[in-house]
């Protein structure tokens, strides 16, 4: 089978796990002793699933956010990551217990109008995706070597795709891959921090201080929750773990529930670290002096003279990491969407050219970039709806999940985090038509 050719039920990268790790998670399963590394054969689905929450979107809202307000906005990507977790987990449930992906279930379960509205919504998302990651890479490699941007997002087209073409190989390849881009993005940040002048202090206040401050923190703040709680990977991670261990059992669900719950945390629990850096950094350099920063380019142009050509090296490392594993993540949760509502089989470059086009036909406009990645992240935030509250009645339903189905608890915290992006988006949308917001000053 081709790269990407999926259909309803089958796995969702091309070549399965080998026949040493499947033989380990079995063993597992059927309560045989692993060794300590033993969560490693159970990990994946989440670390390349939370590589969407380092995409090149969040540069963008993390550096506006830091630069005009400083630590002031801390405590949303905070909770947002909070909220990203217990959906993850959510994802992830679904697809382990029920052996089918969050689009699958909308296909099978919700009323044609509505399942083809949320068809549109969600391909919207994607398209929003693709800008986002094909112009951070461009940018990364417009900074490093010059290159005109729509040179720039060709090239990121091409490495993209050959990337891809190790799911041919199974998933453990292209997991690694996107794991090693992951670890970039991380270590990259992690210098940063080391270079620019922290206050801690601030930090821990911004941190559980809830504030907004105006309007454009407003747009800027439901910016992040759309670069932090990403649609597609919603849909991605059900189908990451769906029939990904072959659960014979309730007890192998739910073992391989709690290895995916601990994969969860950790893996969102880094990528909500590089956040929190990403807008430490940018208060750090660039809120004192050069609040009006709002272009990626430009950020990097002034923290080299600020903190240092390793400052703007790891930049530049990291921008160009980052849009390239979530481009790849993103043709994949691109894929399962389409596939997962329509069916339909999708050749990869196909599948690939459906949310490349408008990338660059934005560009060959002439938009500005920072500007369209800030506005494709606010796109994602409109777009969450759909998966979330998806997942909110599909785990809740013990006619979908049986014994697995949400708790009283678990309903309740999904309910309010889907309440708060709903409320969010609403005050966004009231703003934008000149609705007066109280409270929120101008």
């Amino acid at each position: 089978m081709a790269a990407g050719e999926l259909v309803s039920g089958e796995k969702p990268t091309g070549g399965g796990l080998s026949g040493a790790t499947e033989a380990g998670i079995r063993a597992v399963l059927d309560g045989r002793p692993g060794g300590r590394a033993r969560f490693l054969l159970f990990a994946g689905p989440a670390v390349t699933a939370s590589i969407a929450y380092m995409d090149p979107g969040n540069f963008a809202t993390n550096i506006q956010a830091g630069a005009r307000y400083g630590y002031g906005l801390l405590w949303v990507v905070l909770a947002a990551n909070l909220v990203a977790m217990l959906f993850q987990a959510l994802s992830a449930r679904l697809g382990i217990v029920t052996g089918k992906n969050l689009a699958e279930h909308f296909r099978d379960s919700v009323p044609r109008p509505w399942r083809l509205a949320a068809w549109i919504v969600s391909e919207v998302a994607a398209m929003a995706t693709d800008l986002a990651e094909f112009l951070g890479g461009a940018i990364g490699l417009s900074l490093l070597v010059g290159m005109p941007l729509l040179a720039g997002m060709a090239v990121t087209a091409v490495v993209t795709y050959a990337i891809l073409l190790l799911e041919n190989r199974g998933f453990r390849p292209l997991e690694i891959a996107i794991g090693a881009m992951v670890g970039t993005i991380g270590l990259c940040y992690a210098v940063e921090l080391v270079i620019a002048p922290v206050a801690w202090g601030a930090v821990a206040r911004g941190l559980v201080t809830p504030r907004i401050p105006d309007a454009e923190a407003l747009t800027i703040a439901v910016g992040i929750i759309g670069a932090t709680v990403m649609p597609h990977a919603l849909f991605l991670h059900s189908g990451l773990t769906q029939g990904r261990g072959d659960p014979r059992s309730d007890a192998d669900r739910r073992l391989l529930v709690r290895f995916s719950d601990r994969e969860v945390v950790v893996a969102l629990a880094l990528a909500g670290l590089v956040n929190l850096a990403m807008v430490i950094m940018a208060a750090s350099a660039f809120h004192g002096g050069h609040s009006g920063i709002a272009e990626i380019g430009e950020a990097y142009r002034t923290l080299t003279p600020l903190l240092g050509p390793a400052a703007g090296a790891a930049f530049l490392v990291s921008l160009i990491a980052s849009g390239l594993s979530s481009s790849v993540v993103g043709t994949l949760a691109g894929q399962m969407v389409m596939q997962g509502f329509t069916g339909w089989r999708i050749p990869l470059l196909a599948r690939r050219l459906v949310t490349m086009v408008p990338a660059f036909a934005v560009v060959a406009a002439g938009v500005d970039p920072t500007r369209a990645l800030v506005l494709s992240q606010v796109v994602l935030s409109l777009a969450l709806p759909v998966p979330m509250l998806g997942l909110v009645v599909f785990t809740g339903r013990r006619s979908v999940m049986g014994a697995f189905a949400n708790g009283p608890l678990t309903r309740a915290a999904a309910v309010a985090g889907a309440g708060v992006v709903l409320a969010l988006n609403g005050v966004l949308l009231a703003q934008a038509f000149g609705v007066p917001v109280p409270g929120l000053g101008e």
